[in-house]
């Protein structure tokens, strides 16, 4: 049973982490299992940039304590926000950090409204991004992003979800993905698509060791 260190303190992306590889035979840690660490930097233009940096970082920092557990341990990061394309694609790699890092939700998403409403007939085209990050002993082994298109909705919407699902409109849902369960948000969404595609890669490609 492959171990995946999932470098994240996020409980909300570890719970869907857990929900997607529940069924799968993989054992998971997280950062919360070792000692505490600074958090990098995340100087990258891209999502791809951010969850390679982070992958590479918790591997040299984390990977020798995981490996003690299983020498095949894999690191795995991912990072991943809201693209608005009327915002030229802000919040983009700041969306944790959009307004300001301590900043709430609720206040980000004000700020949203704000800047589309002094263009008021422009597109509110939007969508999740995840871009998710694979390294065992310092060297990356898997790649890949996923998205999920939708538009702003009218106003935040939904209690289900977290971070910007209130605002993203699903229409094939008719509804925002903070309206849905959990199950129907993974069903379709960026991260769930992402765990999916890491889940078929362990399937079919030999386990470093």
């Amino acid at each position: 049973m492959p171990l995946l260190f999932v470098a994240t303190t996020n409980r909300d992306k570890l719970r869907e982490i857990k929900t997607i590889m529940a069924d799968r035979p993989v054992s998971l840690r997280s950062l919360a299992d070792f000692p505490a660490v600074p958090e990098p930097d995340e100087p990258g233009a891209t999502f791809e940039e951010n969850a390679r940096i982070k992958a590479l970082y918790y591997d040299a920092r984390l990977g020798p304590a995981v490996r003690v557990l299983d020498a095949g341990a894999l690191t795995v990061a991912e990072d991943s926000g809201l693209v608005v394309d009327a915002l030229g694609g802000e919040p983009g790699v700041r969306s944790a950090r959009f307004v300001s890092p301590d900043a709430s939700y609720e206040e980000r998403f004000a700020e949203i409204y704000r800047r589309l409403a002094v263009e008021p007939d422009a597109p509110r085209d939007a969508r999740f991004v995840c871009a998710l990050a694979v390294v065992h002993q310092g060297q990356v082994v898997f790649e890949t992003t996923r998205t999920v298109e939708g538009t702003i909705a009218e106003a935040p919407s939904g209690t289900a979800g977290f971070g910007y699902d209130p605002i993203l409109f699903y229409p094939p849902y008719n509804a925002t993905l903070a309206d849905v369960s959990q199950e129907e948000k993974l069903r379709v969404a960026h991260r769930g698509a992402a765990l999916r595609a890491l889940a078929t890669w362990l399937e079919r490609s030999s386990r470093p060791s």
